[in-house]
């Protein structure tokens, strides 16, 4: 297949184009260049998709060798407007899109388990551009990309990825923690079951419905219940080698502390809601996905990979960061809550 990536240069997009080339398909990347490297043996084009004089570049490529081409994989889209532009500039060009969206899509997430059928949030093709950050915002962006493709589209509602070169920073985060050795707050419950899906399984996942001519929705994350909290923080003991010792916390002592959910301890978010419900952030319903070949490696696996890739990256120069949010807790902060435990 001619496959183009909007983005393709780091952790999801990256896994993409390994596992396109890997299988022999002929791979155009579009991206600004600022975030990193692209891989050997892409066609790399050099462009803003916000801007349109680059998106110009898409349609003359299309037009050139590379295309017109069989796959559009998005992998990069945050506003509808800038999505629906794409969309309509690739409508004639390519044969299917795939957009890569989040459980954040849909209007009951996280406080309610979900599924394909759960309702987006309100947030139209035509948004205005620029919008200020919001999780409705791939509601938007998944409707742009179904109002120019229809059956053609496929939507990935992506759960937390994992895996090598993660640029968040979350399971690294845990890694060069757990590493440093001494107590560890672990937070909540070792038995509590969580999702998460390797950036590796996705890409493959989401290249063979492209292949097989597939369309539609797909939750896309590990089953519920695959692994619980315990396995991913001694996964981060084993593959480390630390002497590490993990002194797990309830919530309640978590709330009252102030600690921020999934910033100042990653992947880590109150089992309750407000009001005393359970929640349904772990509770994403990816049964289509797995009926449709979905395969998730064990999380072991995924931490080990991840861990050697950190070694090999080396040091790094500057925090990790959710948004603008920096990941981790400060050390003493860390300390007065283990005291109290």
């Amino acid at each position: 297949m001619r496959i183009l990536i909007l983005g393709g240069s780091v952790f999801l997009g990256r896994a993409f184009v390994t596992e396109a080339l890997a299988r022999g398909h002929q791979v155009t990347t579009f991206n600004r260049g600022a975030s990193g490297p692209d891989q050997p043996g892409v066609r790399a084009l050099r462009g803003d998709r916000g801007n349109e004089q680059d998106l110009a570049q898409l349609t003359a490529a299309a037009t050139g060798p590379d295309g017109p081409w069989d796959l559009v994989i998005d992998t990069s889209g945050q506003q509808p407007h800038a999505v629906s532009r794409t969309a309509t500039l690739l409508r004639e060009h390519a044969a299917r899109y795939l957009f890569v969206s989040s459980v954040h899509a849909f209007a009951d997430w996280p406080a309610e388990a979900i599924d394909e059928h759960a309702p987006l949030h309100e947030c139209p093709a035509d948004s205005p551009p620029d919008q200020p950050f919001s999780t409705a915002l791939k509601a938007g962006c998944e409707r742009a990309v179904v109002e120019q493709f229809g059956d053609r589209s496929i939507i990935l509602n992506c759960g937390l990825l994992m895996g090598p070169y993660e640029n968040v920073g979350r399971l690294p985060w845990w890694l060069e923690r757990i590493a440093r050795g001494g107590r560890v707050l672990a937070p909540g419950r070792p038995d509590l079951p969580i999702q998460l899906i390797d950036a590796r399984d996705f890409a493959v996942f989401g290249l063979d419905l492209a292949e097989r001519g597939a369309a539609g929705s797909y939750v896309t994350t590990a089953l519920p219940g695959s692994s619980t909290y315990g396995q991913l923080l001694a996964a981060c003991v084993a593959a480390t080698g630390s002497s590490a010792e993990l002194v797990w916390v309830p919530d309640r002592k978590l709330v009252a502390a102030g600690i921020e959910e999934w910033t100042e301890l990653p992947l880590w978010a109150a089992e309750f809601t407000g009001d005393g419900r359970p929640s349904g952030i772990w509770q994403a319903d990816s049964r289509k996905a797995v009926a449709a070949g979905l395969r998730c490696r064990p999380l072991e696996e995924s931490v080990r990979d991840t861990w050697a890739w950190i070694q090999q990256r080396g040091p790094r120069d500057r925090p990790y960061l959710q948004g603008t949010e920096v990941l981790g807790i400060d050390p003493e902060k860390e300390r007065r809550i283990l005291d109290g435990a």
